[in-house]
């Protein structure tokens, strides 16, 4: 999981506000749910000592929120009076929390996020297509293409084409408009960087737009005459297929980080390992297991790196104050600020992983803590 939509909260000095609250709509006035729920959590940011200027900005967030239908949740994070950044939440959070702290407390964002997933999807008939492209971020952009007009195969008076120079003339037309489509989903896809490129709808068209893709772009693709340009269709198989295919990649890319942990018999297994990997930028993939419960600490300084189990370890590294901060928002400011990804894992998927983390490492030399490395 790349992690750069959470820089601008490190780039920036805190204390800070992290709100998550159920924002659900389950009434037919949702209204007055959403401002009890707020209320107990301003209280509770009071009772911390926040600010009344960055309780405020968080509360104009909130009541400028209007209820959805659904159930689904936010998360507002803020600072000196400001918000700097606000999200959905696909679900309601396992319960409504607020904190006041020198780091915001993104460890509960990051984990229902999970992999984040780029996508491109066609939906295309002989006169056009309709694409929709998702980034690893969340932002959507879309392209329509309108075809040339290729009608439909009719009866032709004496004197008029030919049935069989009629239909040339349509396929020459839905070749156009599917090498259009193939072009506008290949730039899409290059923009988000996909993961995945679902191309659904007509049979017919759906094989011109595949044939007609970039070399690179049909290792990724899926095909499905499910989901229909018409409009009121019931395209629901056609989401089903593409959730099934995302979540297929994610899985993948979650095993390829175990396998890739794995292979280092060891080493970066462990939270002291992985400090210390964090503190020579030597992390490029940390895996930590969801646990919403944990309340581990470590000690942090002004920089990303200079994170440490012990206030000891920063003093010896020059950090003349050093802060006790949560495990999991010391380790989140570390791998932003090294470029480092993330791999969030169920409890069921890591049973054996020392302290519910590791990391895969960009390289391992002799000074390498580790049971590895002998």
């Amino acid at each position: 999981m790349q992690l750069s939509f959470l820089r601008p909260l490190y780039d920036r000095p805190g204390p800070w506000c992290s709100v998550y609250m159920d924002a659900s709509r389950d009434t037919h006035d949702a209204r007055p749910q959403v401002d009890l729920r707020w209320r107990a959590l301003k209280g509770d940011l009071i009772g911390q000592g926040a600010d009344p200027a960055t309780i405020e900005a968080v509360e104009e967030v909130v009541r400028r929120h209007q209820p959805m239908p659904g159930d689904y949740g936010i998360a507002v994070f803020a600072t000196h009076g400001r918000v700097v950044l606000t999200e959905y939440l696909s679900a309601p959070p396992l319960r409504d929390l607020a904190t006041w702290s020198a780091l915001p407390h993104t460890m509960p964002l990051v984990a229902q996020r999970g992999e984040q997933i780029a996508w491109v999807r066609v939906l295309a008939d002989r006169t056009g297509a309709d694409a929709v492209a998702v980034s690893a971020g969340g932002v959507p952009r879309r392209a329509t293409v309108v075809g040339r007009e290729s009608g439909q195969l009719r009866r032709v008076q004496p004197g008029g084409w030919s049935q069989s120079r009629y239909q040339r003339a349509a396929m020459e037309a839905w070749h156009h408009n599917a090498g259009d489509a193939a072009a506008a989903a290949a730039d899409l896809a290059e923009r988000v960087g996909a993961d995945v490129l679902v191309v659904a709808g007509d049979v017919r068209a759906t094989g011109m737009i595949a044939a007609q893709l970039p070399e690179r772009w049909q290792d990724v693709l899926v095909r499905t005459d499910a989901g229909s340009r018409d409009a009121g269709a019931d395209d629901t198989l056609m989401d089903d297929i593409t959730v099934q295919t995302i979540a297929e990649v994610a899985d993948q890319r979650i095993a390829t980080a175990l396998d890739r942990f794995g292979v280092q018999e060891d080493v970066g297994a462990g939270l002291d390992a992985v400090v210390s990997a964090l503190q020579r930028d030597q992390v490029d993939t940390m895996l930590i297991v969801d646990d919403p419960s944990a309340d581990g600490e470590l000690w942090v300084g002004p920089e990303p790196t200079e994170i440490a189990t012990d206030p000891g370890q920063l003093r010896d590294m020059s950090v003349a104050d050093p802060q006790k901060v949560r495990a999991d928002a010391a380790l989140l400011r570390a791998l932003i600020g090294t470029d480092a990804e993330l791999t969030v894992l169920a409890p069921e998927e890591a049973p054996e992983l020392t302290d519910g983390v590791g990391a895969v490492l960009r390289y391992v030399d002799a000074s390498t803590p580790g049971r590895g490395n002998g």
